[in-house]
């Protein structure tokens, strides 16, 4: 009964999709965030979705749309992250005040300036493919997000974070298990390269912010999936 509680919890914290229960559970707290990984198969599906739908249409229209989907079906949250951690560890200054600048309200220079390359680098990586593969549409989400499970339930948590209190659970697995299925399949069966690019990337992300910021958050977290699906996309465009 938890995972039900665990799953609709995760749908209800990390997507903007209208969430069909709404419900919640202290206890399965550390199911929500097992179920991460299952959430980005609700994001992959309306990616196929809308590259079906959006066929037809011009492709710098069709790119845009594409290019935004992943940040719409979360609500931004992940985006948000990826700003706050642009903004603290590029202030360059000591780590107390790096990790105010993290939990600061207001958006820098920095972080605007990062958001419009990504948003343009994203954009661009749509407008240089007629097609892409459906199949990594619906695999690069799940590698993402279950690396992003995996590392908020393994690594050290920043003093600040949400996550201070999770407990250690052999929930982990299922994170395991979805990203070694959504990186060795594509290899296997369609020679893509893009879920793996995609998680080697989030890891080394989200490494590179801990060390800057003194442990892990949420933050890190939204930093590392939307560098990481960048990279899953940029692959999958250039090498296919």
């Amino acid at each position: 009964m938890n995972w039900i509680y665990g799953f609709f919890m995760a749908w209800g914290m990390f997507l903007a999709i209208p969430c069909p229960v709404r419900i919640w559970k202290e206890e399965a707290r550390d199911k929500q965030l097992a179920c991460f990984g299952l959430m980005g198969l609700l994001v992959g599906g309306l990616w196929i979705l809308l590259d079906m739908v959006s066929a037809k249409l011009p492709l710098p229209l069709r790119a845009v749309c594409m290019a935004a989907l992943p940040w719409l079906a979360s609500g931004f949250i992940h985006l948000d992250g990826f700003m706050d951690v642009c903004d603290a560890v590029l202030s360059r200054r000591d780590l107390e005040t790096r990790q105010k600048i993290l939990k600061d309200s207001h958006c820098g220079a920095f972080a605007v300036i990062c958001v419009g390359l990504l948003i343009v680098t994203q954009w661009s990586a749509f407008q240089s493919a007629q097609t892409v593969s459906r199949l990594m549409l619906l695999c690069v989400p799940v590698a993402s997000r279950a690396c992003g499970a995996m590392a908020v339930m393994l690594l050290a948590p920043m003093g600040s974070s949400q996550y201070v209190k999770l407990k250690k659970s052999t929930c982990v697995i299922l994170p395991c298990v979805l990203l070694a299925m959504s990186v060795v399949f594509p290899v296997f069966f369609a020679g893509s390269f893009a879920p793996l690019a995609c998680a080697a990337v989030y890891w080394v992300c989200c490494f590179f912010a801990v060390r800057q910021l003194g442990g892990m958050s949420g933050d890190i977290s939204g930093f590392s999936l939307t560098l990481a699906e960048l990279a899953g996309i940029l692959i999958l465009v250039l090498v296919g």
